[in-house]
């Protein structure tokens, strides 16, 4: 049904279209969690888990149609720069529909009660991230029993190479996920967008009137790291297309492979200007 809202072309056309689906989509999706499994003594620890993957179901048709028409792209327009144009369209709306999974996900955390209980997993993640050498203590300000779980000290210089390395690490995954699973790229970057709106409500310290601040602390550096793995996505998942096509053994496929070679490279470059964003960038404001 969702496929029959929205697709690739007219999203090229009206872009923002995609935070208004990827918001209701996601508002659904916590909907449909709570409803179904909040009574459940052991799949309501799982949440945070059940409430992406609901995200993830809803986005599938849509993703796979895209990376079907990026692919298709490939095989029509010449020059990598052309390309990249007519990529920054579907990178476009991709990052719409983020934002609204994002929108969606932060206004839940903080409007309701229990809200960090629907974010479990995403809260003991941001824990590991931003405070890994007083993990217990993290969890439990947040209202999570502990998991009894420490990380070495981290310095500064460390810290910088931690943020990258993690970044990377991400892409990794997003990319394999894509060439794998097609669409199913889909899942990291749902699961990012529940990790950085369980952030987002820990910063705005449950207050809707924190909720732009705390958009705009997370988003100085996510816009950059998610479009870096959008483009991850698109990379693998055009690949994927084409092996689905049988397009392996023409001469199309190295046009193909070429495309998304120069994709990873520009993801890879976008997160380490993210990483340095992230280190030098945000502090200053926040």
């Amino acid at each position: 049904m969702f496929e029959l809202l929205v697709n690739p072309i007219r999203a090229e056309k009206r872009p923002w279209e995609m935070f208004f689906i990827g918001a209701f989509q996601g508002i659904l999706s916590l909907i449909l969690t709570q409803w179904i499994f909040s009574g459940d003594p052991v799949l309501s620890k799982y949440t945070g888990i059940l409430v992406v993957t609901f995200s993830v179901m809803f986005s599938i048709p849509f993703m796979y149609f895209a990376l079907k028409n990026e692919e298709e792209k490939d095989l029509k327009i010449k020059g990598f720069y052309r390309l990249l144009k007519e990529h920054g369209k579907s990178l476009t709306y991709f990052m719409f529909l983020f934002l609204g999974f994002v929108v969606a996900f932060s206004f839940w955390y903080i409007a309701f009660e229990n809200g960090n209980q629907n974010f479990r997993a995403q809260i003991e993640t941001y824990c590991m991230i931003n405070r890994p050498t007083n993990f217990d203590a993290c969890v439990s300000e947040y209202g999570l029993e502990t998991l009894s779980k420490t990380t070495a000290f981290l310095t500064a210089q460390e810290k910088i190479v931690n943020i990258f390395a993690n970044n990377v690490y991400v892409l990794i995954f997003t990319l394999v996920f894509s060439l794998i699973f097609g669409a199913g790229a889909i899942f990291i970057l749902a699961w990012n967008a529940s990790v950085i709106s369980a952030a987002i409500g820990i910063f705005s310290k449950s207050n809707l009137l924190n909720l732009p601040l705390g958009l705009a602390r997370y988003m100085i550096h996510g816009i950059p790291e998610i479009a870096a793995y959008f483009i991850g996505a698109l990379a693998g998942g055009i690949i994927s297309i084409a092996v689905i096509k049988h397009d392996v053994r023409t001469e199309k496929f190295w046009v193909i492979l070429q495309d998304s070679l120069n994709l990873i490279i520009l993801a890879v470059i976008i997160l380490f200007i993210a990483a340095l964003m992230e280190v030098f960038l945000v502090p200053i404001f926040f």
